[in-house]
Protein backbone atom coordinates (compact mmCIF):
# COMPACT_ATOMS: atom_id res chain seq x y z
CA UNK A 1 0.00 0.00 0.00
CA UNK A 2 1.38 3.41 -0.92
CA UNK A 3 2.03 6.15 1.59
CA UNK A 4 -0.69 8.35 0.02
CA UNK A 5 -3.36 5.64 0.42
CA UNK A 6 -2.37 5.08 4.03
CA UNK A 7 -2.71 8.80 4.66
CA UNK A 8 -6.25 8.82 3.17
CA UNK A 9 -7.26 5.71 5.05
CA UNK A 10 -6.28 7.07 8.42
CA UNK A 11 -7.69 10.57 8.18
CA UNK A 12 -9.62 10.23 11.40
CA UNK A 13 -10.29 12.40 14.38
CA UNK A 14 -10.14 11.83 18.12
CA UNK A 15 -7.57 10.05 20.26
CA UNK A 16 -7.62 6.83 18.17
CA UNK A 17 -6.98 8.72 14.95
CA UNK A 18 -4.08 10.64 16.48
CA UNK A 19 -2.48 7.44 17.71
CA UNK A 20 -2.74 5.86 14.25
CA UNK A 21 -1.32 9.01 12.70
CA UNK A 22 1.77 8.76 14.92
CA UNK A 23 2.26 5.13 13.88
CA UNK A 24 2.10 6.09 10.19
CA UNK A 25 4.59 8.92 10.75
CA UNK A 26 7.04 6.45 12.25
CA UNK A 27 6.59 4.14 9.26
CA UNK A 28 7.15 7.00 6.86
CA UNK A 29 10.29 8.18 8.68
CA UNK A 30 11.88 4.71 8.86
CA UNK A 31 10.85 3.19 5.52
CA UNK A 32 13.71 2.01 3.33
CA UNK A 33 17.43 2.08 4.08
CA UNK A 34 17.98 5.82 3.59
CA UNK A 35 16.19 9.14 3.68
CA UNK A 36 16.91 9.99 0.07
CA UNK A 37 13.22 9.74 -0.84
CA UNK A 38 12.01 11.86 2.08
CA UNK A 39 11.35 15.48 1.12
CA UNK A 40 13.93 17.96 2.39
CA UNK A 41 12.67 19.65 5.53
CA UNK A 42 12.66 23.31 6.44
CA UNK A 43 15.84 25.11 7.51
CA UNK A 44 16.92 24.23 11.03
CA UNK A 45 14.79 21.04 10.96
CA UNK A 46 17.59 18.48 11.44
CA UNK A 47 19.91 17.72 14.31
CA UNK A 48 23.07 15.77 13.59
CA UNK A 49 24.70 14.09 16.60
CA UNK A 50 28.31 13.14 15.85
CA UNK A 51 30.54 10.92 17.96
CA UNK A 52 34.16 10.92 16.78
CA UNK A 53 35.39 7.49 17.84
CA UNK A 54 38.95 6.94 16.68
CA UNK A 55 41.39 6.85 13.80
CA UNK A 56 43.39 3.93 12.47
CA UNK A 57 46.67 3.79 10.54
CA UNK A 58 46.82 7.53 9.99
CA UNK A 59 49.62 9.13 7.98
CA UNK A 60 52.90 10.03 9.70
CA UNK A 61 53.80 13.68 9.31
CA UNK A 62 56.51 14.21 11.97
CA UNK A 63 60.17 13.27 11.81
CA UNK A 64 59.74 10.64 14.50
CA UNK A 65 57.28 8.69 12.35
CA UNK A 66 54.23 9.85 14.29
CA UNK A 67 51.63 12.65 14.09
CA UNK A 68 49.59 14.88 16.41
CA UNK A 69 46.17 14.48 14.72
CA UNK A 70 42.99 16.45 15.18
CA UNK A 71 39.80 16.52 13.07
CA UNK A 72 37.76 19.35 11.56
CA UNK A 73 34.12 18.92 10.55
CA UNK A 74 32.63 21.26 7.97
CA UNK A 75 29.25 21.64 6.32
CA UNK A 76 29.50 23.82 3.26
CA UNK A 77 32.25 26.28 4.06
CA UNK A 78 31.38 26.54 7.75
CA UNK A 79 33.39 24.72 10.40
CA UNK A 80 30.95 23.14 12.87
CA UNK A 81 33.28 21.19 15.16
CA UNK A 82 36.96 20.69 15.90
CA UNK A 83 38.34 17.83 17.99
CA UNK A 84 41.10 17.94 20.56
CA UNK A 85 44.70 17.10 19.63
CA UNK A 86 46.04 13.60 20.32
CA UNK A 87 49.81 13.86 20.55
CA UNK A 88 52.19 11.35 18.94
CA UNK A 89 49.64 8.75 17.89
CA UNK A 90 48.70 7.21 14.54
CA UNK A 91 45.75 5.32 16.09
CA UNK A 92 44.15 8.08 18.18
CA UNK A 93 41.04 7.57 20.32
CA UNK A 94 38.91 10.71 20.70
CA UNK A 95 35.42 9.63 21.86
CA UNK A 96 34.21 13.21 21.46
CA UNK A 97 30.61 14.22 20.85
CA UNK A 98 29.14 17.17 18.99
CA UNK A 99 25.61 18.31 18.19
CA UNK A 100 25.02 20.29 14.98
CA UNK A 101 21.86 21.95 13.65
CA UNK A 102 21.54 21.49 9.87
CA UNK A 103 19.54 23.69 7.54
CA UNK A 104 19.24 21.06 4.79
CA UNK A 105 20.73 17.76 3.64
CA UNK A 106 22.09 18.91 0.30
CA UNK A 107 25.55 19.71 1.69
CA UNK A 108 27.66 16.69 2.75
CA UNK A 109 29.64 16.54 5.99
CA UNK A 110 33.27 17.26 5.15
CA UNK A 111 35.88 15.67 7.44
CA UNK A 112 39.51 16.85 7.34
CA UNK A 113 42.36 15.52 9.48
CA UNK A 114 45.43 17.63 10.29
CA UNK A 115 48.71 17.12 12.09
CA UNK A 116 49.25 19.80 14.73
CA UNK A 117 52.65 21.40 14.12
CA UNK A 118 54.07 23.42 16.99
CA UNK A 119 54.59 27.01 15.84
CA UNK A 120 54.24 26.16 12.13
CA UNK A 121 51.44 25.51 9.65
CA UNK A 122 49.53 22.29 10.36
CA UNK A 123 50.05 19.42 7.90
CA UNK A 124 47.16 17.92 5.95
CA UNK A 125 46.56 14.21 6.71
CA UNK A 126 43.55 13.42 4.55
CA UNK A 127 39.86 14.13 4.06
CA UNK A 128 36.55 12.36 3.44
CA UNK A 129 32.86 13.12 2.72
CA UNK A 130 29.72 11.79 4.37
CA UNK A 131 26.51 11.99 2.32
CA UNK A 132 23.81 12.96 4.84
CA UNK A 133 20.97 11.92 2.53
CA UNK A 134 22.05 8.28 2.92
CA UNK A 135 21.53 8.25 6.71
CA UNK A 136 18.49 6.68 8.33
CA UNK A 137 16.46 9.03 10.46
CA UNK A 138 16.31 8.52 14.23
CA UNK A 139 18.88 5.76 14.15
CA UNK A 140 22.54 5.69 15.22
CA UNK A 141 24.81 4.66 12.35
CA UNK A 142 28.44 3.59 12.60
CA UNK A 143 30.44 5.03 9.73
CA UNK A 144 33.95 4.15 8.53
CA UNK A 145 35.53 6.79 6.29
CA UNK A 146 38.66 6.25 4.22
CA UNK A 147 40.90 9.31 4.17
CA UNK A 148 42.20 10.49 0.81
CA UNK A 149 44.36 13.29 -0.53
CA UNK A 150 42.80 14.87 -3.67
CA UNK A 151 46.27 15.47 -5.11
CA UNK A 152 47.41 11.87 -4.49
CA UNK A 153 44.26 9.70 -4.73
CA UNK A 154 46.22 6.42 -4.69
CA UNK A 155 47.82 7.02 -1.28
CA UNK A 156 46.36 5.21 1.72
CA UNK A 157 45.99 7.73 4.58
CA UNK A 158 44.07 5.60 7.10
CA UNK A 159 40.46 5.60 8.27
CA UNK A 160 38.22 7.56 10.66
CA UNK A 161 35.41 5.88 12.63
CA UNK A 162 32.28 7.82 13.54
CA UNK A 163 28.83 7.29 14.96
CA UNK A 164 26.17 9.64 13.62
CA UNK A 165 22.47 10.12 14.31
CA UNK A 166 20.23 12.30 12.14
CA UNK A 167 17.03 13.48 13.83
CA UNK A 168 14.24 15.64 12.38
CA UNK A 169 13.53 18.61 14.63
CA UNK A 170 9.95 19.28 13.46
CA UNK A 171 7.00 18.90 15.85
CA UNK A 172 4.30 16.24 15.54
CA UNK A 173 1.35 17.47 13.41
CA UNK A 174 -2.16 16.42 14.34
CA UNK A 175 -2.99 15.39 10.80
CA UNK A 176 -0.56 13.78 8.37
CA UNK A 177 -2.09 15.44 5.29
CA UNK A 178 -1.34 18.87 6.76
CA UNK A 179 2.36 18.12 7.33
CA UNK A 180 3.85 19.85 4.30
CA UNK A 181 1.45 22.80 4.47
CA UNK A 182 2.24 23.49 8.13
CA UNK A 183 5.96 23.02 7.63
CA UNK A 184 6.00 25.72 4.95
CA UNK A 185 4.09 28.09 7.24
CA UNK A 186 6.59 27.49 10.01
CA UNK A 187 9.69 27.92 7.83
CA UNK A 188 10.35 31.52 8.83
CA UNK A 189 9.87 30.62 12.50
CA UNK A 190 12.40 27.79 12.35
CA UNK A 191 14.87 29.93 10.42
CA UNK A 192 14.74 32.53 13.19
CA UNK A 193 15.02 29.86 15.87
CA UNK A 194 17.98 28.25 14.11
CA UNK A 195 19.77 31.59 13.84
CA UNK A 196 19.12 32.32 17.49
CA UNK A 197 20.41 28.90 18.56
CA UNK A 198 23.54 29.16 16.44
CA UNK A 199 24.19 32.71 17.63
CA UNK A 200 23.73 31.67 21.26
CA UNK A 201 25.96 28.64 20.76
CA UNK A 202 28.65 30.72 19.09
CA UNK A 203 28.69 33.50 21.65
CA UNK A 204 27.88 31.78 24.92
CA UNK A 205 28.57 28.07 24.86
CA UNK A 206 31.72 27.77 22.76
CA UNK A 207 34.15 29.33 25.23
CA UNK A 208 34.23 28.92 28.99
CA UNK A 209 36.56 31.73 30.01
CA UNK A 210 39.17 34.27 29.00
CA UNK A 211 42.94 34.11 29.41
CA UNK A 212 44.52 37.56 29.41
CA UNK A 213 48.23 37.54 28.49
CA UNK A 214 50.79 40.31 28.83
CA UNK A 215 54.13 39.68 27.11
CA UNK A 216 56.50 41.85 29.16
CA UNK A 217 60.06 41.11 28.07
CA UNK A 218 62.74 38.63 27.06
CA UNK A 219 66.00 38.11 28.90
CA UNK A 220 69.33 36.89 27.51
CA UNK A 221 67.91 35.44 24.32
CA UNK A 222 70.09 33.51 21.91
CA UNK A 223 72.05 35.55 19.35
CA UNK A 224 71.07 34.48 15.83
CA UNK A 225 72.64 37.22 13.65
CA UNK A 226 76.27 37.74 12.69
CA UNK A 227 76.40 40.95 14.75
CA UNK A 228 75.76 38.97 17.96
CA UNK A 229 72.17 40.18 18.26
CA UNK A 230 68.67 39.08 17.16
CA UNK A 231 65.42 40.57 15.91
CA UNK A 232 63.09 38.57 18.18
CA UNK A 233 59.34 38.11 18.12
CA UNK A 234 57.08 35.59 19.88
CA UNK A 235 54.23 33.37 18.64
CA UNK A 236 51.47 32.19 20.97
CA UNK A 237 49.07 29.36 20.23
CA UNK A 238 46.12 28.03 22.25
CA UNK A 239 44.13 25.48 20.25
CA UNK A 240 43.31 27.17 16.96
CA UNK A 241 43.90 30.68 18.34
CA UNK A 242 47.15 32.39 17.43
CA UNK A 243 48.92 35.64 18.25
CA UNK A 244 52.18 37.09 16.96
CA UNK A 245 54.02 39.84 18.80
CA UNK A 246 55.78 42.77 17.19
CA UNK A 247 59.44 42.47 16.13
CA UNK A 248 62.07 44.08 18.36
CA UNK A 249 65.15 44.85 16.21
CA UNK A 250 68.75 44.23 17.29
CA UNK A 251 68.39 43.17 20.91
CA UNK A 252 68.76 40.15 23.16
CA UNK A 253 66.66 41.71 25.94
CA UNK A 254 63.50 42.90 24.15
CA UNK A 255 60.79 44.92 25.91
CA UNK A 256 57.43 44.13 24.28
CA UNK A 257 54.80 45.26 26.82
CA UNK A 258 52.01 43.77 24.66
CA UNK A 259 48.64 42.62 25.94
CA UNK A 260 46.14 40.29 24.21
CA UNK A 261 43.36 37.83 25.10
CA UNK A 262 42.54 34.23 24.19
CA UNK A 263 39.24 32.40 24.76
CA UNK A 264 39.24 29.22 26.83
CA UNK A 265 37.30 26.44 25.10
CA UNK A 266 38.25 23.68 27.55
CA UNK A 267 37.13 23.40 31.17
CA UNK A 268 40.68 22.76 32.40
CA UNK A 269 42.25 25.48 30.28
CA UNK A 270 44.56 23.51 27.98
CA UNK A 271 48.21 23.97 27.02
CA UNK A 272 49.44 27.28 25.56
CA UNK A 273 52.41 26.88 23.21
CA UNK A 274 54.95 29.70 22.98
CA UNK A 275 57.80 29.95 20.45
CA UNK A 276 60.44 32.67 20.02
CA UNK A 277 61.80 33.50 16.57
CA UNK A 278 64.42 35.72 14.97
CA UNK A 279 63.22 37.71 11.97
CA UNK A 280 65.49 37.11 9.00
CA UNK A 281 64.84 39.31 5.97
CA UNK A 282 64.56 37.34 2.76
CA UNK A 283 65.08 33.97 4.45
CA UNK A 284 63.21 31.64 6.74
CA UNK A 285 63.04 32.98 10.29
CA UNK A 286 65.41 31.37 12.81
CA UNK A 287 64.07 29.42 15.75
CA UNK A 288 65.21 30.77 19.15
CA UNK A 289 63.35 28.54 21.62
CA UNK A 290 60.03 27.31 22.92
CA UNK A 291 58.08 26.84 26.14
CA UNK A 292 54.59 25.88 27.32
CA UNK A 293 52.14 27.07 29.94
CA UNK A 294 49.69 24.59 31.49
CA UNK A 295 46.68 26.81 32.13
CA UNK A 296 44.99 24.14 34.23
CA UNK A 297 47.66 24.64 36.92
CA UNK A 298 46.90 28.38 37.29
CA UNK A 299 44.23 29.60 39.69
CA UNK A 300 41.31 31.63 38.32
CA UNK A 301 40.62 35.31 38.92
CA UNK A 302 44.27 36.02 39.73
CA UNK A 303 47.18 37.52 37.81
CA UNK A 304 50.29 35.31 37.67
CA UNK A 305 53.76 36.57 36.79
CA UNK A 306 55.64 33.79 34.96
CA UNK A 307 59.33 33.61 34.08
CA UNK A 308 59.63 30.84 31.50
CA UNK A 309 62.89 29.16 30.51
CA UNK A 310 63.11 28.62 26.74
CA UNK A 311 63.70 25.00 25.76
CA UNK A 312 65.89 24.09 22.78
CA UNK A 313 67.41 27.55 23.09
CA UNK A 314 68.57 30.18 25.54
CA UNK A 315 66.99 32.89 27.67
CA UNK A 316 63.71 33.57 29.45
CA UNK A 317 60.32 35.09 28.63
CA UNK A 318 58.43 37.07 31.27
CA UNK A 319 54.61 37.00 31.09
CA UNK A 320 51.57 38.07 33.07
CA UNK A 321 48.72 35.54 32.74
CA UNK A 322 45.20 35.99 34.13
CA UNK A 323 42.36 33.45 33.83
CA UNK A 324 38.82 34.77 34.09
CA UNK A 325 35.73 32.54 34.12
CA UNK A 326 33.00 33.43 31.63
CA UNK A 327 30.14 32.59 34.01
CA UNK A 328 28.77 35.45 36.06
CA UNK A 329 28.86 35.55 39.84
CA UNK A 330 25.61 36.99 41.10
CA UNK A 331 25.78 39.50 43.94
CA UNK A 332 22.48 38.22 45.27
CA UNK A 333 23.92 34.69 45.37
CA UNK A 334 26.91 35.95 47.32
CA UNK A 335 24.72 37.53 49.95
CA UNK A 336 22.34 34.59 50.43
CA UNK A 337 24.21 33.31 53.47
CA UNK A 338 24.85 36.51 55.38
CA UNK A 339 26.40 34.61 58.30
CA UNK A 340 29.20 33.23 56.11
CA UNK A 341 29.77 36.67 54.59
CA UNK A 342 30.00 38.19 58.05
CA UNK A 343 32.48 35.53 59.20
CA UNK A 344 34.59 36.04 56.10
CA UNK A 345 34.63 39.80 56.64
CA UNK A 346 35.63 39.34 60.28
CA UNK A 347 38.55 37.14 59.21
CA UNK A 348 39.69 39.79 56.71
CA UNK A 349 39.45 42.51 59.35
CA UNK A 350 41.47 40.35 61.73
CA UNK A 351 44.12 39.73 59.07
CA UNK A 352 44.66 43.47 58.59
CA UNK A 353 44.26 44.52 62.21
CA UNK A 354 46.90 46.89 63.75
CA UNK A 355 48.20 43.99 65.89
CA UNK A 356 49.39 42.04 62.82
CA UNK A 357 51.90 44.60 61.58
CA UNK A 358 54.84 42.30 60.91
CA UNK A 359 52.85 39.54 59.20
CA UNK A 360 53.74 39.84 55.48
CA UNK A 361 54.58 43.52 55.08
CA UNK A 362 53.84 43.39 51.34
CA UNK A 363 50.20 42.41 51.96
CA UNK A 364 48.82 45.87 52.74
CA UNK A 365 45.10 45.28 52.28
CA UNK A 366 42.14 43.67 50.52
CA UNK A 367 39.99 45.15 47.74
CA UNK A 368 36.62 43.83 46.54
CA UNK A 369 35.00 45.34 43.44
CA UNK A 370 31.43 44.53 42.37
CA UNK A 371 30.83 45.52 38.76
CA UNK A 372 27.04 45.69 38.74
CA UNK A 373 25.82 47.29 35.52
CA UNK A 374 26.16 50.18 33.08
CA UNK A 375 23.57 52.44 31.49
CA UNK A 376 23.43 54.56 28.35
CA UNK A 377 26.65 53.31 26.76
CA UNK A 378 27.92 54.50 23.42
CA UNK A 379 26.74 52.55 20.35
CA UNK A 380 29.86 51.10 18.71
CA UNK A 381 28.23 48.82 16.09
CA UNK A 382 26.39 49.78 12.92
CA UNK A 383 23.25 48.20 14.41
CA UNK A 384 23.10 50.92 17.05
CA UNK A 385 24.16 48.48 19.79
CA UNK A 386 27.40 47.43 21.49
CA UNK A 387 28.91 44.22 22.89
CA UNK A 388 30.29 45.65 26.14
CA UNK A 389 32.64 44.06 28.65
CA UNK A 390 34.65 45.52 31.55
CA UNK A 391 38.34 45.39 32.38
CA UNK A 392 39.18 45.99 36.05
CA UNK A 393 42.82 46.94 36.73
CA UNK A 394 44.79 47.55 39.89
CA UNK A 395 48.43 48.21 38.97
CA UNK A 396 49.42 45.08 37.00
CA UNK A 397 46.46 42.93 38.07
CA UNK A 398 43.93 42.80 35.24
CA UNK A 399 40.56 40.96 35.34
CA UNK A 400 37.71 40.89 32.82
CA UNK A 401 33.97 40.43 32.93
CA UNK A 402 32.01 38.43 30.38
CA UNK A 403 30.57 40.15 27.31
CA UNK A 404 26.90 41.16 27.16
CA UNK A 405 25.97 41.11 23.49
CA UNK A 406 23.78 43.68 21.70
CA UNK A 407 23.09 45.82 24.74
CA UNK A 408 23.64 49.44 25.77
CA UNK A 409 22.49 48.79 29.35
CA UNK A 410 24.43 45.64 30.31
CA UNK A 411 24.27 43.87 33.66
CA UNK A 412 27.44 42.01 34.65
CA UNK A 413 27.00 41.35 38.40
CA UNK A 414 30.62 40.25 38.58
CA UNK A 415 32.72 40.32 41.76
CA UNK A 416 36.51 40.72 41.77
CA UNK A 417 39.02 40.63 44.63
CA UNK A 418 42.55 42.06 44.69
CA UNK A 419 45.43 42.10 47.14
CA UNK A 420 46.40 45.71 47.82
CA UNK A 421 50.16 46.33 47.81
CA UNK A 422 50.01 50.13 47.83
CA UNK A 423 47.10 52.05 49.33
CA UNK A 424 47.97 54.98 47.04
CA UNK A 425 47.12 52.88 43.96
CA UNK A 426 44.30 53.82 41.62
CA UNK A 427 41.57 51.38 40.57
CA UNK A 428 40.76 51.64 36.86
CA UNK A 429 37.56 50.25 35.33
CA UNK A 430 37.36 50.42 31.54
CA UNK A 431 34.42 49.48 29.32
CA UNK A 432 35.16 48.10 25.85
CA UNK A 433 33.09 46.91 22.90
CA UNK A 434 34.07 43.41 21.79
CA UNK A 435 34.93 43.12 18.11
CA UNK A 436 35.92 39.72 16.76
CA UNK A 437 37.62 41.12 13.67
CA UNK A 438 39.55 43.98 15.26
CA UNK A 439 40.82 45.10 18.63
CA UNK A 440 38.17 46.11 21.15
CA UNK A 441 36.67 49.61 20.86
CA UNK A 442 37.00 51.94 23.83
CA UNK A 443 33.67 53.03 25.39
CA UNK A 444 34.69 54.74 28.63
CA UNK A 445 36.84 54.62 31.75
CA UNK A 446 36.79 55.60 35.41
CA UNK A 447 39.77 55.94 37.76
CA UNK A 448 39.15 55.69 41.52
CA UNK A 449 41.93 56.25 44.11
CA UNK A 450 41.69 53.64 46.84
CA UNK A 451 41.88 56.28 49.57
CA UNK A 452 38.70 57.94 48.25
CA UNK A 453 36.55 54.78 48.38
CA UNK A 454 33.57 54.67 50.72
CA UNK A 455 33.07 51.03 51.70
CA UNK A 456 29.84 49.24 50.82
CA UNK A 457 28.30 52.14 48.90
CA UNK A 458 26.84 51.42 45.48
CA UNK A 459 27.74 54.42 43.38
CA UNK A 460 27.23 55.53 39.77
CA UNK A 461 30.41 56.75 38.07
CA UNK A 462 30.30 58.81 34.88
CA UNK A 463 32.48 57.25 32.19
CA UNK A 464 35.30 59.45 30.89
CA UNK A 465 37.57 59.47 27.85
CA UNK A 466 40.95 57.73 27.68
CA UNK A 467 42.82 60.71 29.13
CA UNK A 468 40.20 61.11 31.89
CA UNK A 469 39.93 64.79 30.95
CA UNK A 470 36.25 64.83 30.05
CA UNK A 471 33.07 62.75 30.17
CA UNK A 472 31.92 60.34 27.51
CA UNK A 473 28.55 58.62 27.14
CA UNK A 474 27.22 56.33 29.88
CA UNK A 475 27.57 55.58 33.59
CA UNK A 476 28.75 52.47 35.42
CA UNK A 477 27.53 51.23 38.81
CA UNK A 478 30.17 49.87 41.19
CA UNK A 479 30.23 48.76 44.80
CA UNK A 480 33.72 48.77 46.31
CA UNK A 481 35.16 47.68 49.65
CA UNK A 482 38.77 48.24 50.71
CA UNK A 483 40.24 47.00 53.99
CA UNK A 484 43.87 47.75 54.84
CA UNK A 485 46.41 47.94 57.65
CA UNK A 486 47.27 51.60 58.24
CA UNK A 487 50.77 50.89 59.57
CA UNK A 488 51.69 48.64 56.63
CA UNK A 489 50.26 51.22 54.23
CA UNK A 490 52.39 53.97 55.81
CA UNK A 491 55.56 51.87 55.55
CA UNK A 492 54.74 50.99 51.94
CA UNK A 493 54.57 54.71 51.12
CA UNK A 494 58.36 54.90 51.53
CA UNK A 495 58.88 52.28 48.81
CA UNK A 496 58.83 53.41 45.15
CA UNK A 497 55.57 52.89 43.30
CA UNK A 498 55.10 49.61 41.44
CA UNK A 499 55.88 49.95 37.76
CA UNK A 500 52.96 49.30 35.46
CA UNK A 501 53.93 46.99 32.63
CA UNK A 502 51.16 47.97 30.24
CA UNK A 503 50.54 51.63 29.54
CA UNK A 504 48.65 53.41 26.82
CA UNK A 505 50.71 54.02 23.71
CA UNK A 506 51.54 57.66 23.15
CA UNK A 507 49.80 58.57 19.91
CA UNK A 508 50.16 61.78 17.97
CA UNK A 509 47.53 64.26 19.14
CA UNK A 510 46.67 67.22 16.93
CA UNK A 511 45.50 69.24 19.92
CA UNK A 512 48.68 68.56 21.86
CA UNK A 513 50.82 69.37 18.81
CA UNK A 514 48.98 72.66 18.28
CA UNK A 515 49.27 73.58 21.96
CA UNK A 516 53.02 72.93 21.98
CA UNK A 517 53.44 74.88 18.74
CA UNK A 518 51.68 77.91 20.25
CA UNK A 519 53.88 77.69 23.36
CA UNK A 520 57.03 77.50 21.25
CA UNK A 521 55.88 80.44 19.13
CA UNK A 522 55.31 82.57 22.23
CA UNK A 523 58.80 81.80 23.55
CA UNK A 524 60.36 82.66 20.19
CA UNK A 525 58.40 85.93 19.99
CA UNK A 526 59.61 86.93 23.49
CA UNK A 527 63.22 86.43 22.36
CA UNK A 528 62.64 88.34 19.11
CA UNK A 529 61.02 91.28 20.93
CA UNK A 530 63.87 91.33 23.44
CA UNK A 531 66.38 91.48 20.56
CA UNK A 532 64.48 94.38 18.96
CA UNK A 533 64.46 96.25 22.26
CA UNK A 534 68.20 95.80 22.78
CA UNK A 535 68.88 96.94 19.21
CA UNK A 536 66.69 100.04 19.66
CA UNK A 537 68.80 101.08 22.65
CA UNK A 538 71.70 101.84 20.32
CA UNK A 539 69.73 103.58 17.54
CA UNK A 540 69.36 106.88 19.51
CA UNK A 541 65.60 106.85 18.90
CA UNK A 542 65.38 107.62 22.61
CA UNK A 543 68.54 109.55 23.69
CA UNK A 544 68.06 108.92 27.46
CA UNK A 545 67.63 105.18 26.92
CA UNK A 546 70.58 104.99 24.52
CA UNK A 547 72.78 106.95 26.97
CA UNK A 548 71.80 104.62 29.80
CA UNK A 549 72.59 101.62 27.57
CA UNK A 550 76.08 102.96 26.80
CA UNK A 551 76.74 103.62 30.50
CA UNK A 552 75.69 100.06 31.36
Amino acid sequence: MSVASERLRYRETGAEGKQKTRIIMQKISTVGTSNADVPLADPGMYQLDITLRRGQSLAARDRGGTSDPYVKFKIGRKEVFRSKIIHKNLNPVWEEKACVLIDHLREPLYIKVFDYDFGLQDDFMGSAFLDLTQLELNRSTDVTLTLKDPHYPDHDLGIILLSVTLTPKEGEPRDVTMLMRKSWKRSSKFQTQSLRLSDQHRKSHLWRGIVSITLIEGRDLKAMDSNGLSDPYVKFRLGHQKYKSKIMPKTLNPQWREQFDFHLYEERGGIMDITAWDKDAGKRDDFIGRCQVDLSSLSREQTHKLELQLEEGEGHLVLLVTLTASATVSISDLSVNSMEDQKEREEILKRYSPLRIFNNLKDVGFLQVKVIRAEGLMAADVTGKSDPFCVVELNNDRLLTHTVYKNLNPEWNKVFTFNVKDIHSVLEVTVYDEDRDRSADFLGRVAIPLLSIQNGEQKAYVLKNKQLTGPTKGVIYLEIDVIFNAVKASLRTLIPKERKYIEEENRLSKQLLLRNFIRTKRCVMVLVNAAYYVNSCFDWDSPPRSLAAFVV
